[in-house]
């Protein structure tokens, strides 16, 4: 009975910081989202037609299917990006000191805001950019290419740009921990490189890898600064709708977006997690 309720008062200060920063905020969006509004101000209230204008909205099936388009996109290519650039400093990288520089040196973009990231890629995108400038002064193009910025193509570039790194650490840190001679061993066995990739050091960075996907589409599905910027207003994210929505005070339509997505994303996270048991990485 002691060693319980030492337990109890343990894990008390983290129940209270769960409570007031995670569940109270989750409930309190909820119950927001069946309260009833017009122009100026909203009603407490219990009513569906917040999430019936939502669901029965093609446009917000449109916005939805488009948002998961880039975080699919996005996670693909961080998931390239970054599996390459852990597998570099995992195994290619002799000392854990010159692996610890290496690592540094990927976080150095960080080292900034990503607004100021996102921003400093339209002088180089744009119409009369740099990459444009250089393009046409090699004779590669004979006009400027309008798909460079503000577009699909400018938001998904900006993706990988700001979050590749949230693959490249999970990964990284799985790869450090797998034990040199099993894959001495499979090499002794004659195992070619590729085999020892794919049965050896994938299956073993797969917590990294379900860890880092976790925080990329996460991150993605949420995000309404990058494709505002990026995109120029062409494109549409749910974040954005969101924001578009208590620009115009229509908060309860905003709660129950936010409600919507925070179940679409649990449920690509539980399906992850079905994949792939992340406890070996904790």
């Amino acid at each position: 009975m002691t060693s319980r309720w030492s337990g109890l008062l343990l894990a008390s200060p983290l129940a209270l910081i769960l409570a007031l920063f995670l569940i109270i905020p989750i409930g309190t969006i909820i119950v927001v989202s069946f309260f009833d509004y017009d122009s100026v101000r909203m009603f407490p209230a219990f009513v569906w037609t917040n999430y019936e204008e939502l669901l029965f909205s093609p446009i917000t099936w449109k916005t939805y299917l488009q948002t998961v388009q880039f975080a699919a996109i996005t996670w693909a290519i961080c998931l390239v990006v970054g599996f390459t650039v852990a597998y570099f400093l995992a195994f290619h990288i002799a000392t854990p000191l010159m692996q610890t520089v290496l690592f540094l040196v990927c976080t150095i973009p960080f080292w900034t805001s990503n607004v100021i990231r996102m921003i400093s890629w339209i002088p180089f995108l744009g119409r009369n950019g740099l990459l444009n400038q250089a393009l046409m002064g090699i004779g590669a193009i004979d006009r400027p290419l309008e798909f460079l910025l503000f577009s699909n193509f400018a938001v998904i570039l900006a993706y990988v740009h700001l979050y590749a790194l949230f693959m490249v650490v999970p990964i990284f840190n799985s790869m450090v921990r797998i034990d040199r001679s099993l894959t001495e061993a499979a090499r002794d066995a004659g195992a070619t490189e590729w085999q020892v990739l794919r049965n050896v050091i994938i299956p073993l960075a797969r917590p990294g890898i379900a860890i880092g996907s976790i925080l990329v589409v996460a991150v993605v599905m949420g995000d309404f600064v990058t494709v505002r910027l990026m995109s120029g207003g062409q494109s549409a994210s749910v974040g954005l709708m969101m924001v578009n929505a208590m620009s115009l005070l229509q908060y309860p339509a905003a709660a129950a977006n936010a409600v919507v997505l925070l179940i679409v994303v649990l449920l690509m996270i539980a399906a992850m997690l079905r994949v792939v048991d992340i406890r070996k990485e904790l």
